[in-house]
């Protein structure tokens, strides 16, 4: 029987509590049961003036806005509290009634001006969460994933200027070029000059945002972007964050992110990356701190129809290489990027067989390379082909893919609302937090380890009544009951 429904339910007055509307099972239930936010007064407490001026919002208010706006995957502050407005869990979670009216949108924005900018309180809140989840046994820490990904900056990509800015040196080339020096004396040769000039080169700068970076991603696609270069457990809790512009390698942050992590746990047993950290130096790093390197495979870049590297065999006794037709390539220098550089015999290679494999020099002369940090990428290889090597790396497209994927689908952060490196930082660790807050809070919810908050709803119920024209009748048959 076809059944109309009549408009009238949308005038009734009805009395109900905002704490009923909200499902038990929502997702900000069970946040509110998974973290006491009391923690953020003590963060700003700095901040404000107790006994001076206009009262303010509630700090923990502003945050929680903020962490909607990032579990649920709002575009924009302006939308966010569109939608606090008419939906009534997320009045709940901040705790304002029904008639009680949100914060404006620029609230937020105003708040980070005036009073959060040049603070650690965002960094702050993800440490917090982070030890909430520790307490609670979700945090694996002997395993990390490292990796990084590209954010779109809120700057169009047509409008910059060419700037000519200094090259960026390498963290460890200090460290590098002392190793070079000690290399080439060891091999007869003077050690090389230290050069007193950067050396320029021409970037695009952003003049919507001219801290971000030029991103170029295959052979069309050019970008403004910031790199999120982030470490997460083998549960997918990201443990560490460092925000660059997106034209900086992945390579030249490891180490910051590294320390990152260490700054809160303890030293990992070991590090799982892409082929784009496979560097001497990366691998120097992690064996020397006897951390586990997993690393995979990388192809070797020679032409077809030569041969490869490893065609070539290294005497480590002899300090010399040894090419497939059985001769010798001996030490000839040590260059300033620090490869050792290995050169064979013209006159033996004028009449080898294979030398159209071997090499097009004019001067049928074979050199071969091998970095001063080179035995660290050896070990990297021989760990490779362990069975926890190929365990550890097939976690990451469970891990840290996972982490950035669900960043960018579920959390809105396909690109970046804000712009400036210090903001896109603070909206960086914001989206983090939410997303350990949200994993944490559900596992919680489902292990029933929530600890339940005390409810006011039959405490609202009785004010309601002490109101109402017949609440002697009314409380007296609850006291009956």
């Amino acid at each position: 029987m076809l059944n109309k429904q009549k408009a009238e339910g949308r005038y009734q007055i009805s009395v109900v509590s905002l704490d009923e509307l909200v499902p038990q099972d929502h997702l900000v239930r069970k946040i509110e049961n998974a973290v006491d936010f009391s923690f953020i007064y003590d963060l700003v407490a700095d901040r404000y003036c107790h006994d001076n001026g206009r009262p303010s919002v509630d700090p923990v208010v502003l945050v929680k806005i903020a962490l909607i706006q990032y579990l649920f995957g709002i575009r924009s502050m302006r939308q966010t509290i569109k939608e606090i407005e008419t939906n009534v869990a997320y009045r709940w979670f901040i705790g304002y009634d029904f008639s009680q009216p949100i914060p404006h949108f620029t609230t937020l924005g105003k708040n980070y001006v005036r009073r959060f900018r040049n603070t650690r309180l965002f960094e702050s809140i993800f440490i917090r969460i982070l030890e909430e989840a520790v307490h609670h046994g979700f945090i694996k820490p002997e395993v990390l994933f490292i990796d990084a990904t590209h954010v779109k900056a809120s700057a169009n990509k047509h409008k910059f200027v060419k700037e000519m800015v200094e090259e960026q040196t390498k963290k460890y080339q200090e460290l590098l070029d002392e190793e070079i020096n000690q290399d080439r004396i060891a091999h007869g040769k003077k050690p090389l000059e230290k050069k007193h000039e950067t050396p320029l080169k021409e970037v695009k700068v952003s003049t919507t945002d001219p801290e971000c970076g030029l991103f170029v991603k295959g052979e069309k696609e050019r970008v403004f972007a910031y790199s999120f270069h982030t470490a997460c457990d083998r549960n997918g809790f990201v443990l560490g964050v460092k925000v660059t512009p997106g034209n900086v390698h992945d390579s030249q942050v490891f180490e910051d992110v590294l320390n990152e992590v260490k700054k809160t746990f303890d030293r990992p047993q070991a590090v799982a990356v892409d082929s784009g950290y496979k560097t001497p130096y990366i691998s120097k790093v992690l064996i020397d701190e006897q951390i586990r390197p997993v690393m995979p495979y990388t192809r070797p870049r020679t032409k077809d129809g030569f041969f490869k590297k490893y065609d070539y065999v290294f005497d480590e006794y002899y300090d010399c290489y040894i090419c497939p037709n059985e001769q010798i390539l001996t030490y000839e220098t040590t260059n300033k990027d620090g490869y050792r550089i290995y050169r064979s015999n013209s006159e033996v290679c004028r009449n080898c067989p294979f030398l159209k494999q071997c090499t097009e020099s004019k001067d049928t002369t074979k050199r071969v390379s091998r970095h001063i940090w080179a035995d660290y990428l050896e070990e990297v290889e021989h760990l490779r082909h362990t069975e926890e090597n190929k365990q550890i790396y097939n976690q990451r497209k469970e891990t840290i893919e996972r982490v950035f994927a669900d960043m960018k689908e579920k959390h809105g952060m396909r690109w970046t609302t804000l712009r400036g490196l210090e903001k896109v930082t603070m909206q960086a660790m914001l989206v983090f937090a939410a997303m350990n807050l949200k994993k944490m809070a559900t596992w919680l919810w489902k292990s029933g380890r929530s600890e339940k908050k005390i409810q006011y709803t039959f405490g609202i119920f009785i004010n309601l009544l002490n109101k109402h024209p017949c609440s002697k009748n009314l409380q007296g048959c609850l006291s009956a009951i």
